[in-house]
């Protein structure tokens, strides 16, 4: 039987994406895990492999077409297998049913198909959304196990109802009615069958719900020409919500500190007299800065942390999100594991990270897992500012520019070379003296350079 080739899920918040480019012909011979086609994302360009070994027969698809995640895009099989003539291109709002047949047999019911529900999208295969409308049951509380964990199969829906609480019709109605979960109803009927004694007893005792507050209306915008209207999604739709999100949710604090980094630059210009040769670049302040955080979360690993709904997590791993400034918005591709990494290990992984991030070609892993963020602006004259914290991390360290500065320095003053640090963190996960902590000693070490080398 062929294999069916989906556009898998590239991320959270990726729904549909744009077919690029054919890497291979129709009816040619493909091994399994070799990049057949290109689709973009609003971050980036991804390959999607085959999955399995053989013919492909590409679907009605071509460059530039926009398509849902895990939409059928080939079959991979025989030679005599035909992916089913006549399916038609879906549109941005929906996947599309395609039905792939071999040759000389009946088209096959598609295996995936989406789904609305509580609004939002499910994916289930045919056979578990007959058995869910025969019994009742709503998609989106079945836990999918299908393609990667990403669809709802017929065994998900038979586990589904053998954990569900047994009910006599009348209380299934009053409950539905009542908006009460079943799941949350202890049964006192035969055999722990929940009756309808039980659901009036549940909803008397039921806390009221407030009344939603209705929002102020909207000042009215003043009427003035626009000169251009740019949509609020692909990157920028994310950011606007990511960091919505955070300044909603979070117990912002922001902490300035200034460092004299007078020896740190020294210590970077005979770094980069040194290795830039050996090494095929110099070493930068990022590199630096990284390796210096990375220490600095070992060391206070309350830092390394993100808010569960009932506890404060530490996480094991460090992974430093570097903010990039790219043609197509912010991105912050991971380092990962940044504190068991060698300083030029580390820079040769940042700059890594930054190519793929500009030239539109980062990784699935590229783009997720980070627990820390560093954002630098110092390159732009910004001496300070605020970042916003990227969710669910607990903070996020902004850098500004160094620049020379006339300071005291004992009885005398001096000018020295000054670098503006600013820790935001949320008050939720870390209080303020611990999180200063912190940031003083990536001030110590970074007035200290000798210091790296007891990391």
């Amino acid at each position: 039987m062929a294999e069916e080739l989906f556009i898998p899920k590239l991320g959270q918040t990726v729904e549909e994406v744009t077919l690029v480019k054919w890497l291979v012909e129709d009816g040619a011979q493909v091994d399994y895990g070799q990049a057949v086609v290109e689709v973009e994302t609003d971050k980036a360009i991804f390959p999607v492999e085959a999955n399995a070994r053989g013919v492909i027969h590409v679907g009605p698809y071509k460059e530039g077409d926009v398509l849902p995640v895990l939409t059928v895009v080939a079959v991979i099989g025989k030679a005599e297998d035909r992916f089913a003539a006549g399916a038609e291109v879906p549109s941005a709002s929906a996947p599309a049913s395609l039905e792939v047949a071999p040759a000389g047999e009946g088209q096959l019911t598609p295996d995936v198909e989406a789904i609305a529900g509580d609004g939002s999208k499910v994916f289930a295969s045919p056979r578990a959304r007959k058995l869910a409308a025969e019994k009742s049951v709503d998609l989106t509380q079945v836990s999918p196990t299908g393609y990667g964990g990403m669809r709802v199969a017929e065994r998900d829906v038979v586990a589904f109802l053998s954990q569900a609480p047994k009910v006599t019709p009348v209380a299934q109605r009053m409950a539905a009615e009542a908006g009460v979960d079943l799941r949350t109803v202890a049964g006192t009927g035969p055999g722990g069958r929940i009756v309808k004694e039980d659901i009036a007893r549940v909803a008397q005792t039921a806390p009221l719900v407030a009344p939603a507050v209705q929002p102020m209306p909207a000042a009215p915008l003043p009427e003035v020409e626009v000169t251009e209207r740019i949509p609020l999604k692909g990157v920028r739709g994310i950011i606007a919500e990511r960091m919505g999100a955070s300044v909603h949710t979070t117990a912002r604090v922001t902490l300035l500190m200034d460092a004299d980094a007078t020896e740190f630059v020294a210590a970077r210009e005979r770094l980069k007299a040194k290795v830039a040769e050996e090494w095929g670049f110099a070493p930068g302040y990022n590199d630096l800065l990284a390796k210096i955080v990375a220490g600095a979360l070992r060391k206070f690993p309350y830092m390394n942390a993100r808010l569960a709904p009932d506890a404060i997590e530490l996480v094991s791993r460090f992974n430093l999100g570097m903010a990039v400034d790219t043609e197509r918005g912010l991105l912050v591709p991971v380092l990962r594991d940044a504190d068991q990494k060698s300083l030029r290990q580390i820079g040769e992984g940042y700059r890594q990270l930054v190519e793929r991030a500009r030239s539109g070609r980062c990784l699935p892993d590229d783009l997720s897992g980070g627990t820390f963020t560093i954002t630098n602006l110092g390159m732009y004259d910004v001496d300070g500012f605020t970042p916003i914290i990227n969710l669910p991390e607990a903070a996020i360290l902004g850098v500004g520019r160094i620049a020379p500065r006339v300071v005291p320095r004992g009885d005398e003053i001096v000018v020295r070379q000054m670098w503006t640090l600013s820790l935001v963190f949320d008050h939720r996960l870390v209080d303020g003296a611990p999180a200063a902590r912190f940031l003083q000693y990536i001030k110590q070490v970074i007035e200290e350079p000798y210091l790296l080398l007891a990391g």
